[in-house]
């Protein structure tokens, strides 16, 4: 788990991937040799803080989205949220500014009306829009990992686990997907003009929930606040259980992905989510339990080969 740990310790919020799309893309020149396929790399100005990695002849693209909630500094120590960060007195943020790093805690402020104002505890202000992450904080025991930011660096940690074997196929490492943003949209249309991809799978993680468990195996996401279409849905499922890897089903009304971006856009691909659950989710204390780790690797490494 020492890449996993590399992953989470990057900071990376939302408008702010250059750090951690330079990583990876330091890590795959460095590993590639090593690879099933050496891909082709794609990355610069035109692709933003995006990377995209393309094997042999591919048929289906992984996207895993390398952001992360967090907060902008504001005026008079106020800060705002990136993202949908859970926010409770006391959790450990860091950042820098012009004068340097800065570790510092997030203060809660309740009004009398019971507004909520969100502060960092300081002696000096930061800068104006600096950005704030949750201190990294890696814990592991025999059946759970537990860190900020498990959504998503084990997402694109599993894609790069899943990049060792690939033959053909394309992995995207997106940007923005916490705050809004579209970043797949043109990462998307490149691959369908340049490849004429239209197949995809979301590594991100989800949430466990009360159809949704740890222990449960990786969960195949049917509906959140996008609807995959269901023809395409159903062959993966196939896929699934014919695999013989463990796996759950997943029905929300809520929550939203790269898929849900994909499919807002005119370019005709098909997604589906596929991701280990974890449980205090957006806080700095994301767990997921190993098992399902291991049942996400297998099962996109299995579709990959399949479809």
């Amino acid at each position: 788990m020492k890449l996993l740990q590399e992953l989470l310790a990057i900071r990376g919020a939302s408008s702010d991937e250059a750090q951690i799309k330079e990583f990876i893309l330091n890590y795959v020149e460095e590993n590639q040799q090593n690879w099933k396929t050496k891909p082709q790399i794609f990355h610069g100005n035109e692709f933003q803080d995006n990377l995209i990695l393309v094997f042999g002849k591919p048929k289906v693209a992984i996207f895993a989205h390398t952001d992360t909630i967090g907060f902008s500094t504001a005026y008079e120590k106020n800060l705002y949220k990136i993202g949908g960060p859970r926010t409770q007195d006391g959790y450990e943020l860091v950042g820098s500014d012009s004068q340097g790093e800065i570790e510092t805690e997030l203060m809660v402020i309740e009004d009398v009306n019971g507004n909520l104002a969100l502060n960092y505890v300081s002696d000096r202000e930061f800068d104006r829009a600096t950005i704030l992450t949750f201190k990294p904080n890696f814990r592991e025991t025999d059946l759970y990992i537990q860190s900020p930011y498990m959504d998503n660096r084990l997402g694109v940690w599993n894609a790069l686990k899943v990049a060792e074997t690939l033959e053909n196929g394309a992995i995207v490492f997106s940007t923005y997907e916490e705050h809004g943003g579209n970043s797949v949209g043109f990462c998307g249309r490149f691959l369908w003009e340049k490849f004429q991809l239209r197949q995809a799978l979301i590594s991100d993680i989800t949430w466990v929930t009360d159809g949704v468990t740890h222990g449960g195996g990786v969960a195949i996401s049917m509906r959140d606040s996008g609807l995959p279409r269901r023809s395409y849905l159903k062959k993966i499922i196939a896929l699934a259980q014919k695999s013989g890897i463990k796996f759950q089903l997943e029905v929300e009304s809520s929550g939203g992905s790269d898929g849900t971006m994909l499919q807002k856009t005119d370019v005709p691909f098909d997604w589906v989510f596929i991701g280990a659950p974890e449980d205090h989710v957006h806080s700095p204390d994301e767990k997921v339990y190993k098992y399902d780790i291991m049942c996400m690797v297998e099962m996109y490494k299995y579709l990959m080969a399949e479809m």
